[in-house]
This record gives structure tokens, C-alpha cells and sequence, in this order.
């Protein structure tokens, strides 16, 4: 950042280091020498030149001729601007829509003071929208200088990391390489490219893989990778990961390429100025080409530096993630970093801590950590590199056509991966980025990686955060690929704000709850299952190595988001700064989050000035629905085009062939067009270098055709071989409006009634039909029903009818009652009832004796009742009766036993039963009498 005086005005020159001060006075208007004024300037400079010895120097911003510019209206419009300005327009900037690239060579080449002059009044013309001036970045290669170099025979049998066959140094845990190539993959038809200082396209073991196409020099602003070349060979780096990826088989020369059918490619972009919009360039380069972007460099990996990509990065990361692979997702692989000497934590790398990226970690042959690991919860899976000076490093390609046995760091540990990654591309194409994401997670193995803070989530991962969820396994993956169904879309859940300000004292804890719902009030945001989590935070504090950071998930997994770093001096704190964590993949999101953040003061400092926790926020990203519940294991995805989405298409169309517009001029192809080009050929080998198609194009947004067999799903072909959009509703149609659906998208259904009309409620006397995503009609007697059948009715169609089991009826079968013109069934000892209750019922089932005065129906009478068998009912004792029973039709006399002071004797009477008028004589059995 520029030294900038605090009172507005504007610095004078500072004397370089060491340089005499001379003294001297002013002379006022009139003439007369001011010394005591002199005196006190001269003693401010002097204390000023002192403190800047004993201070570490500022870092100047150091502003470029380059400027990056969005202009809307087409390159016409940008030319006419850039000429009227004194600007030559470079072209367009990667594969960014109205971004481009103006040099203005009548400015100061470097400088630290930002370009002023008639250019500038640029920024007042209507059709720009933007424009920003390059400022010089400064990235590292993630590589290092080991003390002492020494070389093993560049042989095969020296790649241990591959083959784990040796019988000297037998590596503990195989990253299965070989088993991902005896079942066929190789890399074949997927392109990497390295983005870095620039590949050796003719070195032997890269000639034939070499993919000009995945190619460009960003330095040179021209076609040609080749590195610079001098004594030192500075220029070594992207050679070196270059080869690890795609080193030819069989070719007697060096290695074999983890991926060695890949095609291979070099952005030199690191042997130069790095700005914003050079890191833009290189990371949108051909997106639609590019499987797999390499990087193994960042921000200085010094211990106090927090950085990360700037506006026009961050869009090529998004772009890349939105529309590349043909709308999957561009995969692109980080280092995690080398500042473990320095105690960085690439926490502090946005590049690293962006979800977007899959950050690498390594880990030695022995599984121990490296001296250069850096430890943080952004980290998502690991592979081999080098440790100490004994253990053995990488093998790979090297300048001037040689090769190399000491290849070190995260940066051997990042192509590494990006091959693995490419033979799972192969196994199955159709993989998004966050397939790729979730595989790596679901395969990756702890092994022998030696961590002290291994812990399984609540999920059921084992995850650290040196090597985060385990070594790499390439067999593993490939299988998992093979059968792979894409994961659900993903939710973006932005929780609200903590806003309360807490203060941060030295050696205090400041905890924060926060209870999420994962949005459950908005379905399209409505997150369940997690997989990244952010952590947006604002921090102010007087020296932000000081702190260090913890987030607990509701299932109780902590994440370390940041620790101590003792070179941090920096009283900046963090801005809005985005902490991200992979630990909690797989976990409910909902719950209590609790955040600390620890002041633990290195040495002494000010209490004048407490740090101040201003806010915080969490940004949820996962799935309402669990990733894996329809996995399918029985044959491999078929390799359909994935339909764009809405933002990447156009309708717009004026009949010019299928072209690109982008950095670079295109050129015919030397080799076989796409299936999809017709006899007018192609510019290169993709559906989308097509000339003219043979079936259909497609046209996007960012002015990309693409030509395929069929038009994919939301799109219908017109009478001039467009795949035209179809209306949002629609899965499939005939036309673009809502009434031409033949299938619906998910949550809609075609309504039987029109045939044609996608609703997402069905209407009165239809029901969803879910299988099939229509509205379907109720039978004949339903108003509305839960299917086809008599049986599915939840309203009945005639108003006096009853619903017994969906079916509408004239009246309740026996067992049941009548509840607002539903049949209700009765308690199980009833045959008719006026409720559910077993007090409620009218007669009874048989087996059962009805007692009437309570409603209910026995297995046998209570005391002071007896079983009249006639009418299967309890009826009441006489009241002079203890017990009694009934063996005849008599129920007047009918005692057994009599109570107290009674006695029994044996009379005849006569009974009149209700059925008959004959009066029948019946001997009974006693009668009670008192003793008089």
C-alpha cells in the first residue's frame, strides 16, 4: 500500500537510507531568515530519517501503464474511446464480457503515483462503466531453496510416489495411481494448464501432449508459453509442474506423467508485472476448452501479508466456476502455501481460502509434516512432496530439456492433484466442480499422515488441519466417479450480521453466538447439508498477529479459522475479510455457532487501544437436500450436454458463424474438427471452434457458440437450427411460451387439462402426479384427491356424500361414525358407535355384552350385573341382591345371594316374555325373603 501522510498532503520525496540531511532556512516574502523555524524542520527530519532505520519500510503501490476498462457497446465503441484517449486497446480480457485491456505508452512505465493527464478523462465517457489503473502484485513461487541439492537417477523407478514399490524405501501409504490406470485412465481428452512462469513446450517429455490451444503468454502478449531463459534458470517452475501432470509414457526420456494422455498447457504470467487483470487473463483463458487451471503461487507466504484477488480475478474465479466446462464449473487447483518457517497461515491467501479453489497440502513420504506447511481449515485434501533434506523430493521435467529430482514444496503437491483430478474427468466428463469437491472429500484417506489434531465430524469425515480430509487416493476416485450422480444445486445461505461491537482485550477470550437457520424461510436458499462454510469478519486491532480465531459448528466440530502469526505487525485487523472452513462438510447447518477470538500479545504493547471485534457473519454453502441419497452404482452417467443456465444464455442471433471472441486471434486448426462442425470447417478442435454446425448451436451470453446433436433440456429447436430457450416453467417444449411445455422443470407439472401449461399447483378435481410431473384428473366422485383412484378422494363431489378411506359413499359402513362427512372408525369393541371412544358406543361386536349406562362394550359383566343372554346386554342386579345371574328368561327375582338379614327360598311365578302373549310357568330358583 502507498505511504499516505494522514493530514491529506501529499509527501515529499523521502532521502534514500544513509544520505547526508542538509538544514536550511526559509526566507519569508519579506527577506528576513526564519531559524527557529528552520531549526524545528530540520530536527523533525533528522527524527523522521532515525525512525525510518529503526522501522521496516513502507511498501509503495508502483502503478503500471496497463489499465483494465469495461466498456459496454461492442469492440467498435472500445477502439473508437481508446483512440480518442491516446490508449491502444489490447484486446478483450480472458474470456471477460466488455472487460479490456488498454496500454497507454506515453505514461510512466512504473511508477508510484498513479497516471494523471488528458488520458484520464476516460472515466467521464458515458460508455465506460469502470476502469482501473494496474498496480504490480507481488506473488511467489511456492517453491524453495533447499541447502543442499544432490540427484538420483531420473528413472521410473525413482517416481516412489506412483508405484510404492521399493524395497529400500517402501512408501507407508499409496496414492493408488496405478490402480486408477489398470482400469483404463490416463487422462485422455482432458486439458490442464499450468499458470506460471511459462512450460518448455518442446521438451521431450511435453511435445506430445502439448496443447497450444491451453497456451498463452500474458507477459508477452503473445501465443508462445516458452519461459525466459537465463544462467540461473529462474524460469524453471511451470516445466517443473508441467511434467508431473503430463510427462509422455514410453518416450525414454525422464518420468511418465500421473495423467500422461492429458493434454498440457503453460500461461506465462509469473515472469513479469503480476496486476489484477494479469492474474484475470490467465485464469479465464478458454474456459470452455480448459478443464483444469494449475497454480502453485500466491501472496508472499512471509507471515504478515493478507491478500487475495482483486475485483476482476475474483469475476474470472466466478466466471470460470458459472460457465466453464460447458456451465460445470472450471476446476481449479491452489498450493496451499510455504510460510510454515515464516508461521504464516493460509488463512491469510484468499486465493487458497476461496471455495472456488481446491487448496493442496503435501505431505513427506513418511507422512510426517514438512518444515513448510502451513496449517489452516481452508485446506482440502493432500499429496506427496518433499520434507526434510534426507527424505526424497519429486521427480519431474526441467529447462533445457533435462529433468530434475528435487521439485519441492506445495508446488509439486498442487499439479499433482490437478492430474488425479484429471483422471477422474475422465472416468466420467460430466463431473461439476463441486462433484469434484465432494469425491475428493468422500475418498481422501488419513492413512499414515502423521497430525495431532485428526478429528471425525459430525458427518463422519476425518478431517486436520494440516492435510484436510487425508492423502489423495486416485483409484478411489475414479471408481466413485464412474458412478457419480451429480449433487443437487447449491444454496447460498448469507446469515444476518452480528453488529454488536465487543472489545478484545490481551489474553481474553471473546466468544460469540450465533443461532442459525440455515434460511429456512427461503427454499431457494434454504441450506441443510453443509459443505463450505464462511466466516465474514471485521476486526480492528494494533497488532493483528496477536489474534487467533476459532469457529465451533452446532455438531461441535472447531475449526481453527486463524493462528498467531509473530511476523504480523499490522494494526489494519481485517476488513471484511472471509475466513472459509471445510470441516464442517457434511453437517446439519442449523444450530448454535459459536465464534473466539483470542488476543494473546507476543510483546508488549499499548492497553490504550483494545481491539474491537465491529462484526461478523456466516455465509452457509450446501445442499436442502442430502448430496448423496439417489447415488446410483450401476453404471456410469451418460454423457448428455448439461444445459446452460439462464445467465449464460442469449437469444440473440444474426446468423455469423460460430466463433470466439477472446484474447488471442483464432486460427484454422491443423487437426480433425469436432463431429459437430459442418464442411466449412473449424478454428480449432472443440464443438465450439465450429464454423458452421452440422445440427444446432447454442449461443451464451459471453458471445460463445457451441454446436451439439440435439438441443439439451430447457431449449427446443427453431427452423433455423437455434436452440432457443424455452420458457422458465418448461423442462421441454415446442416454444417459448408457457403454454408450449411438453414437460415441466422440477416442482412444476403439466397441467392433463391444457397439455401444455406448467403449474406448481395443481388446479380443483386434478392431482400431481409426481413420477411424472403432470396434473392428472380425480376420479369421477373426487373434487380433489391424492391420486387416480375411487379410493384417493379427499373431497367428495356430491355434497351429501360421506368419505370412508378416500372413498366417497352414501352413508358409514357398519364400525364407523359420521365426523363432518367423514367416516371416523369406532373403538374395536363396537359395531355401531357416536365416536371414537370406547364409552361410545351404540351396540357391540361379537363377543362382547353391552352395558348401556356406560356405552361401553365387555368381555363380561361388572359386580351387581348380570349377562341377560337374550339381549347380549348387562343388566342391573335387584337392589336386594349382593350377586346374581340370569339362566332363563326371569330377570325380576333373579338372586343368588342376598344381602344381610335375607334369606333364600324356592317359589314359582310367571314370566310374560316381550316375544310371545303365552304365559309360560317357570320354576325359579329362590327368592329373598326376611325372617319373618
Amino acid at each position: 500500500e502507498p505511504c499516505r501522510l494522514r493530514s491529506g498532503e501529499r509527501p515529499e520525496p523521502t532521502p534514500p537510507r544513509g544520505a547526508a540531511v542538509m538544514l536550511s532556512g526559509r526566507v519569508k516574502s519579506g527577506g528576513k531568515m526564519v531559524r527557529n523555524a528552520a531549526w524545528r524542520r530540520g530536527l523533525l527530519c533528522v527524527l523522521v530519517l532515525c525512525l525510518g532505520f529503526a522501522s521496516p519500510p513502507c511498501k509503495a503501490r508502483i502503478y503500471t501503464n496497463h489499465w483494465a476498462v469495461r466498456i459496454a457497446g461492442g469492440p467498435e465503441v472500445v477502439d473508437r474511446i481508446a483512440e480518442k484517449y491516446g490508449y491502444r486497446n489490447m484486446g478483450q480480457i480472458g474470456d471477460l464480457k466488455d472487460h479490456y485491456h488498454f496500454f497507454h505508452s506515453r505514461t510512466i512505465k512504473r511508477s508510484t503515483l498513479s497516471s494523471r493527464g488528458r488520458h484520464s478523462f476516460i472515466s467521464m465517457e458515458p460508455k465506460v462503466k469502470w476502469i482501473q489503473q494496474q498496480v504490480v502484485k507481488r506473488r511467489i513461487k511456492r517453491d524453495y531453496k533447499p541447502n543442499n541439492i544432490f540427484f538420483n537417477d531420473a528413472k521410473w523407478s525413482s517416481m516412489w510416489y506412483i508405484h510404492c514399490n521399493d524395497d529400500v524405501h517402501n512408501c507407508q501409504s499409496d496414492m493408488n495411481i496405478m490402480g486408477a490406470w489398470k482400469r483404463g485412465y490416463t487422462g485422455k481428452d482432458v486439458v490442464v494448464t499450468i499458470l506460471d512462469d511459462g512450460i518448455e513446450r518442446n521438451h521431450p517429455d511435453l511435445l506430445q501432449n502439448y496443447d497450444s490451444h491451453a497456451s498463452f503468454d500474458v507477459n508477452g502478449n503473445d501465443m508462445d508459453p516458452m519461459p525466459r531463459y537465463d544462467a540461473s534458470n529462474e524460469n524453471k517452475h511451470g516445466t517443473r509442474c508441467a511434467g508431473e501432470v503430463a510427462a509422455a509414457a514410453n518416450n525414454s526420456h525422464c518420468i511418465v506423467g500421473i495423467a500422461y494422455n492429458a493434454r498440457i498447457g503453460g500461461v506465462r504470467m509469473l515472469d513479469g508485472d503480476v496486476t489484477d487483470m494479469v492474474e484475470a487473463k490467465s485464469l479465464s483463458l478458454h474456459p470452455q476448452h480448459i478443464d483444469i487451471y494449475s497454480a502453485s503461487w500466491g501472496p508472499d507466504d512471509d507471515g504478515k501479508t493478507v491478500d487475495g484477488p482483486a475485483s476482476l480475478a475474483r469475476q474470472a474465479f466466478e466466471n470460470g466456476i458459472r460457465m466453464g466446462r460447458k456451465g460445470r464449473g472450471s476446476i481449479f487447483v491452489w498450493a496451499s502455501g510455504n510460510g510454515g518457517r515464516s508461521r504464516d497461515h493460509c488463512s491469510c491467501d484468499g486465493y487458497t481460502n476461496s471455495i472456488y479453489t481446491i487448496s493442496i497440502s503435501s505431505t513427506a513420504e513418511s507422512g510426517r509434516k514438512p518444515w513448510y506447511l502451513e496449517e489452516c481449515s481452508s485446506t482440502l485434501t493432500t499429496t506427496y512432496s518433499s520434507g526434510e533434506n534426507y527424505d526424497r523430493k519429486i521427480i519431474t521435467t526441467d529447462l533445457r530439456h533435462r529433468c530434475t529430482d528435487s521439485h519441492t514444496g506445495t508446488s509439486a503437491s498442487a499439479p499433482m492433484a490437478a492430474a488425479i483430478i484429471a483422471l477422474a474427468l475422465e472416468a466420467n466428463p460430466l463431473l461439476t466442480w463441486r462433484d469434484v469437491q465432494h469425491i475428493i472429500v468422500k475418498t481422501s484417506r488419513a492413512g499414515h499422515l502423521n497430525a495431532p489434531d485428526w478429528k471425525t465430524n459430525a458427518a463422519g469425515y476425518n478431517v486436520s488441519h494440516l492435510y484436510g480430509f487425508g492423502l489423495m487416493d486416485a483409484e478411489a476416485m475414479v471408481k466413485e466417479a464412474e458412478r457419480w450422480k451429480q449433487v443437487p444445486a447449491q444454496h447460498v445461505c448469507v446469515e444476518s450480521a452480528d453488529r454488536q461491537i465487543r472489545t478484545i482485550r490481551p489474553e481474553h477470550v471473546v466468544r460469540s453466538v450465533y443461532k442459525a437457520t440455515g434460511c429456512t424461510d427461503n427454499s431457494n436458499h434454504h441450506v441443510i447439508y453443509l459443505e463450505h462454510v464462511v466466516v465474514r469478519i471485521t476486526i480492528t486491532h494494533p497488532r493483528r498477529g496477536d489474534l487467533s480465531i476459532n469457529l465451533t459448528s452446532p455438531s461441535g466440530t472447531k475449526s481453527q479459522l486463524l493462528a498467531n502469526r509473530l511476523f504480523d505487525h499490522s494494526m489494519e485487523g481485517f476488513k471484511n475479510w472471509e475466513f472459509m472452513t471445510t470441516h464442517c462438510w457434511g453437517e446439519k447447518a442449523a444450530g448454535d455457532w459459536i465464534l473466539e477470538i483470542h488476543d494473546s500479545p507476543s510483546q508488549l504493547r499499548s492497553q490504550k487501544v483494545p481491539g474491537k471485534l465491529k462484526e461478523w457473519s456466516l455465509v452457509l454453502y450446501g445442499t436442502s437436500v442430502h448430496p448423496y441419497s439417489s447415488l446410483r452404482s450401476d453404471k456410469p452417467r451418460s454423457t448428455d450436454l448439461m444445459a446452460p443456465t439462464d445467465e449464460e444464455f442469449t437469444e440473440e442471433y444474426n446468423g455469423d458463424p460460430i466463433g470466439r471472441t477472446g484474447l488471442i486471434l483464432t486460427c484454422v486448426s491443423p487437426g480433425p474438427c469436432d463431429s459437430e462442425c459442418n464442411e466449412n470447417g473449424c478454428e480449432g478442435p472443440g464443438p465450439h471452434h465450429c464454423i458452421n454446425c452440422l445440427h444446432y448451436f447454442l449461443k451464451f451470453k459471453n458471445n460463445t457458440r457451441m454446436c451439439v446433436s440435439e438441443c439439451p433440456s430447457g431449449f427446443f429447436r427453431d427452423d433455423r437450427k437455434r436452440c432457443k430457450k424455452c420458457s422458465s416453467l418448461c423442462e421441454t417444449c415446442v416454444g417459448s411460451r408457457s403454454d408450449q411445455c411438453t414437460t415441466c422443470r422440477a416442482g412444476f407439472h403439466l397441467n392433463e387439462g391444457s397439455n401444455t401449461c406448467c403449474v406448481d399447483d395443481c388446479p380443483a378435481g386434478y392431482f400431481a402426479n409426481e413420477e411424472q410431473q403432470e396434473c392428472q384428473h380425480c376420479h369421477v366422485d373426487c373434487a380433489s384427491c391424492d391420486g387416480p383412484d375411487w379410493d384417493d378422494c379427499d373431497v367428495c363431489r356430491n355434497p351429501k356424500a360421506v368419505r370412508y378411506n378416500g372413498e366417497c359413499l352414501p352413508q358409514c359402513p357398519t364400525n364407523t361414525y359420521h365426523d363432518h362427512r367423514v367416516c371416523e372408525r369406532c373403538d374395536p369393541s363396537c359395531s355401531q358407535c357416536f365416536g371414537r371412544g370406547s364409552r361410545e358406543c351404540l351396540s357391540c361386536r361379537e363377543g362382547y355384552l353391552y352395558l348401556r349406562e356406560w356405552g361401553r362394550c365387555l368381555h363380561s359383566c361388572p359386580p351387581n350385573y348380570y349377562e341377560d343372554s337374550w339381549s347380549k346386554t348387562c343388566r342391573r342386579c335387584h337392589p336386594t341382591c349382593k350377586t346374581c345371574s340370569s339362566k332363563g328368561p326371569m330377570s325380576h327375582f333373579p338372586s343368588l345371594s342376598c344381602s344381610n338379614n335375607l334369606y333364600t327360598r324356592t317359589i314359582d311365578v310367571f314370566h310374560e316374555p316381550e316375544v310371545s302373549s303365552v304365559k309360560v310357568r317357570i320354576k325359579w330358583n329362590c327368592l329373598c325373603w326376611t325372617s319373618q
